[in-house]
C-alpha cells in the first residue's frame, strides 16, 4: 500500500521536542504526524485507500457518525525502540494486527491487512522518528485505531471508517523507581461477561473499568483486579493488564483465554519466555480463595502484571473492602524481574532475539 505525505508546516522545534522527551510522562505528549487510512463501502464491497501521512491535528467529524452514537472503534497498543545504532524497532506487531483484526471482527469493523498494519507504523515512525526516546525505559508508544465515521444514526455496522495511527514518547508506566503496586479487588462492577467484548480491545471495554479504577484509587490503588463471580471468583485480569502467579514449586500460572481476557501480546511473550527458562507453564482457571491460601501456606512466591504500556510490574498487595493479600516482595533474582530485564532487553537490541520478534521501522 502506498503512502502520500503532507509533512507538517509547523513542527515541533527541537528545543521544545528536547524538553518533552527530557520528561515524556505517559500519554501526555504526541508527535507532530498521524498515519490514515480510510474505509468506504460501496455496491456491497468494502474498500481502503487514500493511505497517507498527514499533520497530527483534531479529526473532522459529523455529528452523526457512528462511532460517537455506538461506539464502533477498536485500538492497539505497541512501541517504538531506540537501539544503540540510533535504529528504530518495534516488538510483535504482527501479534498486534492479528489482535486488531480479532477485535475489528466482533465489533463489524472491516478487517485491515497485516502488511497496511505494519506499513503504516512504519510510514509513521519514519517521518517521526526524532521524537523516539532514548532514556532507560522510554520508547514512543504507537496507538493504532480504528472509528466509524459514517453519518448515520440507524443500528447497524458502517459502511465509512477511519483508521489511524498516533504516537507518543512514553516513560515509564507508573512513573520513578519500579516497585510493587497495590491493586484494589472489584466486587461491584465487572469488566466483562460472557459472549461480549472482553477479548476485544474496544474503548467499551475501558469505559465499563473507569468506575471500578476511581474506587480502587479512592482505596490508594493504581489498578483494579476483576473477577468472574459465576465461576468460583476467579481472576480474570486487571483494567488494562494480565497477572501472573509464580509458585514456590517453578509452575508460573496465568488465567486462561476464555473469551472475556484480552490477548494480551506481552501476555503470550511472558509465557513463552518462562517456559525458555524450564518453569512450568500453566494457562488456567485460578481463584482468589486459591490466591488467599497460597499466600498463607507459603507456595505462592510472586505476582505480576502485566502489558504493553507498563511491561510487568510486581504486585504488592491486593486490597479489598474485607482486608488484603500481600505478595511476597519480589528479590532481585526474581522470575518476575528476570523476564522482564530479557523481555526489555529483546525489545531495545540489548538481548539476543532469538524468536524473531523484532520488526525494523526506521
Amino acid at each position: 500500500m502506498e503512502f502520500s505525505q503532507q509533512l507538517s508546516t509547523t513542527p515541533t522545534s527541537a528545543e521544545d521536542r528536547a524538553a518533552i522527551l527530557a520528561n515524556p510522562g505517559f500519554g501526555d505528549h504526541f508527535t507532530d504526524h498521524t498515519a490514515v487510512i480510510d474505509w468506504t463501502l460501496k455496491d456491497g464491497q468494502g474498500q481502503w485507500h487514500d493511505a497517507r501521512i498527514e499533520p497530527y491535528g483534531p479529526i473532522a467529524m459529523d455529528p452523526a457518525a457512528s462511532v460517537l452514537h455506538y461506539g464502533q472503534e477498536i485500538f492497539e497498543g505497541l512501541k517504538a525502540y531506540r537501539h544503540a545504532d540510533g535504529s528504530v524497532w518495534t516488538f510483535r506487531p504482527e501479534a498486534n494486527a492479528a489482535r486488531f483484526n480479532k477485535s475489528a471482527e466482533r465489533l463489524a469493523l472491516p478487517q485491515l491487512p497485516p502488511e497496511a498494519f505494519v506499513e503504516s507504523l512504519r510510514q509513521l515512525v519514519s517521518v517521526d522518528r526524532e521524537w523516539v526516546p532514548s532514556g532507560d525505559g522510554e520508547a514512543l508508544y504507537l496507538r493504532p485505531f480504528m472509528i466509524a465515521t459514517e453519518a448515520f444514526l440507524g443500528v447497524r455496522p458502517a459502511h465509512e471508517v477511519s483508521y489511524r495511527v498516533i504516537a507518543s514518547p512514553a516513560g515509564n508506566y507508573f512513573g520513578g523507581e519500579l516497585k510493587p503496586v497495590s491493586i484494589w479487588l472489584s466486587t461491584n462492577y465487572a469488566r466483562a461477561g460472557r459472549g461480549g467484548t472482553g477479548e476485544a480491545k474496544c474503548g467499551g471495554n475501558y469505559a465499563a473499568s473507569l468506575a471500578a479504577q476511581l474506587e480502587a484509587e479512592a482505596n490508594g490503588c493504581k489498578q483494579v483486579l476483576f473477577l468472574d463471580p459465576f465461576n468460583d471468583d476467579a481472576v480474570e485480569e486487571l483494567g488494562g493488564m494480565n497477572v501472573f502467579f509464580v509458585f514456590t514449586d517453578g509452575r508460573i500460572v496465568t488465567p486462561a483465554l476464555n473469551g472475556t481476557i484480552l490477548h494480551g501480546v506481552t501476555r503470550s511473550s511472558v509465557l513463552q519466555l518462562a517456559q525458555d527458562r524450564g518453569l512450568t507453564v500453566e494457562e488456567r482457571k485460578i481463584t482468589l480463595e486459591e490466591w488467599r491460601r497460597s499466600v498463607e501456606d507459603g507456595t505462592l512466591a510472586e505476582v505480576f502484571a502485566c502489558g504493553t504500556a507498563a511491561v510487568i510490574t510486581p504486585i504488592g498487595e491486593l486490597k479489598t473492602a474485607d482486608g488484603s493479600i500481600t505478595s511476597p516482595a519480589p528479590g532481585p533474582d526474581s522470575v518476575a524481574m528476570a523476564i522482564r530485564e530479557q523481555l526489555l532487553g529483546i525489545q531495545t537490541g540489548t538481548v539476543e532475539d532469538t524468536h524473531g520478534w523484532l520488526t525494523r521501522l526506521a
